[in-house]
């Protein structure tokens, strides 16, 4: 993926901050030395500075150039201290309705739906091969394919992960009907009811509700703004708990957007090998960094067959694919009988595109300018927080997927403030969907794969002068 120029310079910046080598407060070099330093024009320079300014990390001294924040987002690390981590049921609170069963099934300016909106969907290009594979495969489309999938789809799926360094057979995949299926069979080959598993914290709320219906226990381990889940908590919970499986989701988590380090990934692994405990990995946003290369999986490190990675094509092509699968190692033989219990075949129309679309360039030229809008709008949706929003508001700003996760003073009335955002025109997905607990009852989730309109931006702009007087 082609980056912005700018990235020459504030990919260093952003490093030297996260390291501590850059302290709030540093002044940062001018743009006419960037621009020397760099081979970059005077508006590249200001493009980048604005882009770090928009992320929280930089603030601009009038007529004195630009110094590190000192509102530097750090509140997770902060937030999850006094969270007792200790098996608990998986039973929901009734307000789960709102994301559950209160879904738009339009375009509108809400920012609670965590999949593509209709103007970022490749619409025409998904729509064309479509109508090409009708005229190609003709009847065929009508019957069963193999209950496991195309082996054609297997195989690029197998190839397209070798790419970034996870070996998956072939032969291990499993073709499902989205992600949520790969998932529930996942966790279904591998519990019985009442086992008690491991789960990040937050934790999307189709994974709770998984959990719910499959009856199990769970310990929530928080994740960290620099790693994602705590790794030595899971260790230290795994010593004191019989953990039946672990689900995380590294890359990009949902809700906090978090991309956990490869370190972070390989201790993970060791911590569930040297207690033989299987990996449930969602990689669902893997593909969708915003610069840079993409990041590795746990898989990677797996040589015992522990993992099982989740994917699909919803989140990255159109919701309407419902197509998803499953590496499943060593637990193969039961998500084969799992898969063909819940249906025999997944559509055979949605998987010759796919097959097409991969079998080409068009998906990857696809993701370049998908990756590049999400990104836009990560970074004025944050920049607007940012901007409005009280400076005890903290944004965590992601490096690829869906989400900006925002936590709120907990004095704050939270039933005012979101019904107070409502009447300015925007939704957020409230934080008590996001764990079996009340931790997060005051933050929200903010999803930018939308379209954002002027008033989208206006609300929250309202919004953010409604919370300071």
């Amino acid at each position: 993926m082609k980056d912005y120029r700018y990235r020459k310079f504030t990919d260093e910046i952003e490093k030297n901050i996260a390291e501590g080598l850059l302290k709030p407060g540093d002044r940062l070099p001018s743009v006419r030395k960037i621009k020397s330093e760099y081979q970059l024009s005077t508006s590249s320079v200001q493009n980048g500075y604005d882009y770090l300014v928009y992320k929280g990390l930089v603030k601009s001294l009038p007529r004195s150039g630009y110094s590190v924040s000192f509102q530097l987002k750090q509140a997770l690390d902060d937030f999850k201290s006094d969270m007792q981590v200790i098996p608990r049921d998986a039973v929901f609170r009734e307000n789960i309705l709102v994301t559950s069963h209160q879904r738009h099934h339009h375009e509108s300016t809400h920012l609670n739906a965590a999949v593509p909106s209709d103007f970022l969907i490749p619409q025409k290009l998904v729509l064309r091969t479509m109508q090409q594979m009708i005229r190609e495969k003709g009847a065929a489309l009508l019957r069963y394919y193999p209950s496991n999938g195309s082996e054609e789809l297997r195989r690029l799926i197998s190839r397209r992960s070798a790419l970034h360094g996870a070996w998956v057979q072939q032969e291990e995949i499993i073709v499902t009907d989205g992600a949520l299926q790969a998932l529930y069979i996942a966790l279904a080959v591998t519990t019985q009811p009442n086992d008690i598993i491991a789960i990040e914290s937050p934790c999307v709320f189709s994974v709770l509700e998984i959990i719910a219906n499959l009856r199990l226990r769970t310990v929530e381990i928080p994740v960290r703004n620099n790693t994602g889940i705590d790794a030595e908590l899971m260790k230290e919970v795994c010593q004191k708990n019989d953990i039946r499986a672990m689900v995380v989701t590294p890359n990009f988590h949902n809700p906090t957007g978090i991309l956990m380090t490869d370190e972070a990934k390989k201790q993970l692994y060791d911590i569930a090998s040297s207690k033989d405990i299987p990996i449930i990995e969602n990689d669902v946003y893997g593909d969708l960094y915003f610069s840079g290369t993409r990041p590795s999986t746990i898989r990677n490190f797996d040589i015992h067959g522990l993992v099982i990675t989740v994917s699909s094509f919803s989140k990255s092509l159109a919701p309407g694919i419902r197509l998803g699968w499953l590496s499943a190692g060593r637990y193969f033989l039961q998500a084969e009988r799992m898969k063909f219990a819940l249906g025999r075949s997944v559509s055979p129309l949605n998987q010759e595109v796919i097959i097409k679309l991969l079998s080409g360039s068009s998906y990857d030229r696809h993701l370049r300018t998908f990756r590049r809008k999400l990104e836009q709008n990560a970074i004025r949706l944050a920049g607007h927080f940012n901007q409005y929003f009280p400076d005890t508001v903290m944004t965590t700003v992601p490096k690829g997927g869906y989400s900006l996760w925002t936590q709120l003073e907990p004095d704050r009335d939270m039933a005012l403030w979101y019904k107070t955002a409502e009447k300015f025109g925007v939704s957020f997905t409230p934080g008590h969907t996001f764990s079996f607990t009340d931790t997060y009852d005051h933050c929200f989730r903010t999803v930018f794969s939308g379209h954002l309109t002027p008033e989208s931006f206006e609300a929250i702009e309202k919004i953010g002068n409604w919370m300071k007087y």
